[in-house]
Parts: C-alpha cells; structure tokens; sequence
C-alpha cells in the first residue's frame, strides 16, 4: 500500500520515533508502513491520520474496486 507518511513526516520536520509516540505505535511499524512492508490496521491509519489533520484516504492508496 503506497503511502505518503514520508512526506507528510518532512513537512512536520519530526521523526518516526515522534510520530510513533505520538500515535501509539512503534517506530518499527512505522518504519515498516512508511516502506510498503506492512498495511496498518484501520485504527492506527486513522490515528496517523488525525495526526497530520488529513483524511486516511489522503495518506494511503487505497485499492477499492469501482474506485
């Protein structure tokens, strides 16, 4: 799943580590999402999410068929 956790991380100039605490995950899931290695469980996308202001659907590609 593509995903613009990176750029949306620069423009806040924070960490992953900060972006972990603040959304109550790991680094390394963050890690691992913002790379492409995992997809996040709903929850914690919404978290991410309503961490940068934004809509899930505007972080992550989703792939929904009809779409």
């Amino acid at each position: 799943m593509k995903n613009t956790i990176r750029v949306e991380r620069a423009k806040k100039r924070i960490s992953q580590e900060t972006l972990a605490i603040a959304v109550s995950a790991t680094r390394q899931s963050i890690h691992l999402i913002e790379n492409g290695k995992t997809e996040p469980k709903l929850n914690l996308a919404v978290r991410i999410s309503n961490f940068f202001g934004l809509k899930v659907e505007d972080i992550f590609e989703t792939n929904i068929k009809g779409q």
